[in-house]
């Protein structure tokens, strides 16, 4: 696997070895023990899936203290601009982003460790996004700050006149509203 770094410290792109022939493609998508060599030593506990159709886009979704979450995301089918912002107080990339494309070709995955709000855009006709956590979903955890947020400048490459969003994402504060 090749791990690339980006500007934030801790979010890294995870691009596999990818091994083609007449037949298809063969690559291995996790492996513990690289993953805990090359990336983080954590250990996840729970694996989602999501279908959405382009247009929408779901987030910036965190999990507070002590129910925090790591993500290792990856798109199975589609195209998705995948997005981590950081939320971490005292980090020296407070309110800074990372935007990765991710699709179905690129087989690249991005890990974002806790600390970061999350979301993504869909920008083919249909996704099926997969992600895997190192803690559970705790409802009563959930926090999350507004897709638009003009502070974050984060270039969602749909229209907003194309944006669909779930009804709980249309209200969220931005970052700067927030006590975190």
């Amino acid at each position: 696997m090749n791990i690339i770094k980006t500007d934030i410290d801790g979010v890294v792109i995870i691009e596999p070895r990818i091994f083609e022939d007449a037949r298809g493609y063969f690559f291995e998508s996790f492996s513990e023990r690289v993953f805990c060599k090359e990336v983080c030593d954590t250990r996840f506990v729970q694996d989602n899936e999501s279908k959405s159709q382009y247009g929408v886009v779901r987030g910036l979704h965190f999990q507070k203290p002590p129910y925090s979450q790591s993500k290792l995301v990856r798109v199975i089918k589609g195209a998705v601009l995948d997005v981590a912002v950081d939320i971490r107080k005292g980090s020296p990339t407070f309110g800074k982003h990372v935007a990765v494309e991710l699709t179905e070709d690129n087989h690249r995955q991005l890990f974002i460790p806790r600390g970061f709000a999350h979301g993504f855009a869909v920008l083919s006709e249909e996704v099926i996004f997969q992600y895997k956590c190192d803690n559970f979903y705790a409802p009563e955890a959930e926090g999350a700050i507004a897709w638009d947020d003009p502070d974050l400048g984060i270039d969602w490459r749909i229209p907003a006149d194309k944006v669909i969003l779930s009804d709980k994402d249309k209200k969220h504060p931005r970052l700067k509203e927030m006590d975190i």
